[in-house]
């Protein structure tokens, strides 16, 4: 009797799962893009090949070229990996990525932001800063960049030059709220450090 009913219940488990198709994917996202089929095949063109593989088809025209310099699209890439671990709180881990995002792709000054706010994390603020130059040397001083660079004078406790780098962010961009948001915090940062002191 013991041995019957593991066997039938494994029997059953096998039978429930018989009917069951599964399909891994990488992703926790499904297919983003799919290329549009082209016309159905008519009698006269070879049928695909045997393997499996299927005829060719034809590509959208009105999807951009694919380009390495497009970061932040493909869930697997260095930039993508960096945003999520910077999230978690994962600071070396972002920079980890964020560096090799930039070593492939040194024009793109969103990674250069990414890797220096992890240095900031990180309280390597001389990395931060060299970083941070880089993305102004390829963007110019906008508001977003300048936002964070403000922020990281605030983390290194240097609040004149916090407060002149935000009000210059909040020059380039009077309603933004994130540096509204930091110029409140660098008021609040500034009356306790009075009140320790």
């Amino acid at each position: 009797m013991r041995v019957i009913v593991p066997v039938a219940i494994a029997v059953a488990c096998l039978l429930g799962l018989g009917g069951c198709m599964t399909a891994s994917t990488t992703s926790s996202e499904p297919l983003a893009q799919v290329a549009e089929p082209g016309p159905p095949p008519d009698a006269t063109s070879p049928p695909p090949e045997t393997t499996g593989s299927i005829a060719s088809i034809g590509l959208r025209s009105d999807l951009p070229p694919v380009t390495p310099e497009l970061l932040g699209d493909d869930p697997h890439d260095d930039l993508t990996i960096a945003k999520r671990y910077f999230r978690q709180g994962s600071y070396a881990l972002a920079e980890r990525h964020f560096r090799r995002a930039v070593e492939l792709h040194p024009r793109d000054a969103e990674s250069w932001v990414g890797l220096a706010a992890a240095y900031d994390r990180l309280r390597r603020f001389d990395l931060a800063s060299r970083a941070y130059d880089r993305a102004i040397r390829i963007v110019g001083p906008t508001p977003e960049v300048l936002n964070n660079k403000g922020f990281s004078y605030m983390l290194r406790g240097d609040y004149p030059r916090a407060r002149e780098t935000l009000l210059s962010a909040q020059a380039g961009d009077p309603k933004n709220p994130y540096i509204a948001n930091n110029l409140k915090l660098l008021d609040d940062s500034e009356r306790k450090a009075k009140q320790v002191k």
